[in-house]
């Protein structure tokens, strides 16, 4: 029988010593504990086998460095996510594209891995099974995926746009005046539940219940304040199905209800609060990341005659070395697999590194004029890409464009690398933008959101925002 040890031949599933290859010497990134040593001793040996925290202050502040020392390991790389809670985490970005289009070999189903896993660890909201597009395999998830693309196909993007700007109107309303903002918390994180709150069926006034519900599950000091967030949303979510049980309207609940596949109640209820969350947080972050890049990089400042990049171009950079949600794409092998040169027990969790994958190219030649960019990763890809990227590159742009119109002259109120990011093993995001700009008031009547947010969303009369010349803050 032929030895698993013999060069080239393919290890055994039941030798550790070589589930992941050795990473070549190269500087560790902070904090990395395959490379930590006690204090007031000889530096350790360096564990190669040691998970690396993908989590914590020095992963916030430089996640790059952390991928670069990771890609060493092979295309997989041993990664704690969080407290005794370890994952494979593909890094390559073949075998990215391998992993997300073989649904035979790996399954979204995490019931299996949730057994293994403490059940209040800070993750399991992120990945435990539900009845929904995210977690499910083969005719279920082609079933969920169908009302969910169907439905948003119902979505004109005319309709979308408008409210966009609507949405965006009602925000810059409250904070116009003050000629100061944080671009995170008072822009980007409400844009997308105003967006939800008005495509799944329930009026304005509805609104602050859902992003109250939303920030105290992000943001909750403790477990009661994330309880009764969480019992807030649930409570907006029933009411949001109970009122269009009563009285179909055109939007996303009614469409989803009486989609040919007949969602039963647990299942409509599921994939509601999927879409609004998975379309939320990621959304967020991409509006969030790609102002910070308009606002602190002279390639966007803006002259009446042109040739400066735009909304779309910000994004498209996002993409490539942002990625709203850098580690996600959770998947479990049906049995144990060797795969590109790493074994993977059957049942254990591994993510995709859309983030490292990405940072394998050269963007500069990538997002280059006429090259193309949409063979990033940040949308996924195979069965369980993102079903509605479109909408959400129209809800991004569209908030951008709006915002730097009515507030042509804004720029970052501190130095772009005074920013802090969140921490977290699956998002990219910043914790804060603060911005400043000249204020706008009420008394420019028919020239700021004051005097449009009083029309209708629908309306195609409102008066539109001029783009004038604006100047990142870097360049003062």
């Amino acid at each position: 029988m032929t030895s698993p040890h013999r060069p080239g031949a393919a290890p055994s599933p039941s030798c550790p010593a070589q589930a992941v290859p050795p990473p070549q010497e190269q500087a560790p990134p902070p904090g990395c504990p395959a490379h930590a040593a006690p204090q007031h001793k000889a530096p350790a040996q360096p564990d190669a086998h040691a998970p690396v925290k993908l989590y914590g202050p020095d992963f916030a502040a430089d996640p790059h460095r952390f991928y670069r020392h990771l890609r060493q390991y092979g295309a997989l790389a041993p990664v704690e996510i969080a407290p005794d809670v370890t994952a494979m985490l593909v890094t390559d970005y073949r075998a990215a594209l391998d992993l997300l289009h073989d649904d035979a070999t790996w399954s979204k189903d995490s019931r299996e891995w949730m057994t293994t896993v403490p059940q209040d660890s800070p993750v399991m909201p992120m990945l435990m099974w539900r009845p929904n597009v995210f977690y499910s395999d083969g005719p279920a998830h082609v079933r969920y995926r169908d009302v969910i693309v169907d439905s948003f196909k119902l979505v004109e993007p005319h309709e979308l746009r408008a409210r966009v700007h609507h949405a965006a109107d009602t925000l810059i309303q409250r904070f116009g005046a003050r000629g100061e903002a944080d671009l995170i918390a008072d822009y980007a994180r409400l844009i997308p539940l105003l967006m939800f709150n008005s495509l799944f069926g329930l009026p304005d006034s509805y609104s602050e219940r859902l992003i109250a519900a939303i920030a105290g599950m992000l943001d909750g000091n403790s477990p009661e304040e994330a309880a009764a967030a969480n019992e807030a949303f649930t409570s907006y979510i029933m009411e949001l199905v109970g009122t269009k049980k009563a009285a179909r309207g055109p939007d996303l609940t009614s469409w989803f209800m009486d989609h040919p596949n007949a969602l039963n109640d647990e299942e409509l209820i599921h994939n509601i609060i999927l879409t609004m969350g998975a379309g939320n947080e990621p959304l967020a972050n991409l509006i969030g990341n790609a102002l910070s890049r308009m606002l602190s990089d002279d390639r966007y400042y803006n002259t009446l005659s042109g040739g400066a990049l735009t909304a779309q171009d910000a994004i498209n950079e996002v993409l490539w070395n942002e990625p709203p949600m850098a580690n996600y794409s959770a998947h479990f092998p049906v049995r144990d697999v060797f795969f590109h040169g790493t074994w993977v027990r059957k049942g254990q969790l591994v993510m995709v590194s859309y983030a490292a994958a990405n940072g394998q190219f050269d963007t500069t030649e990538v997002l280059a004029p006429g090259s193309g960019s949409g063979s990033h990763l940040a949308w996924a890809a195979g069965p369980h890409a993102c079903p509605v990227k479109r909408h959400a590159l129209l809800i991004a742009t569209t908030a951008i464009e709006r915002l730097t119109a009515w507030l042509s002259d804004i720029e970052l109120a501190v130095d772009h690398s005074e920013l802090e990011w969140r921490n977290g093993a699956f998002h990219r995001a910043l914790a804060a933008l603060p911005a400043r700009f000249t204020p706008i008031t009420p008394d420019q009547a028919g020239a700021t959101p004051w005097h449009n947010s009083e029309q209708s969303a629908m309306s195609s009369t409102r008066p539109e925002p001029t783009s004038t010349a604006r100047r990142p803050a870097s360049a003062h």
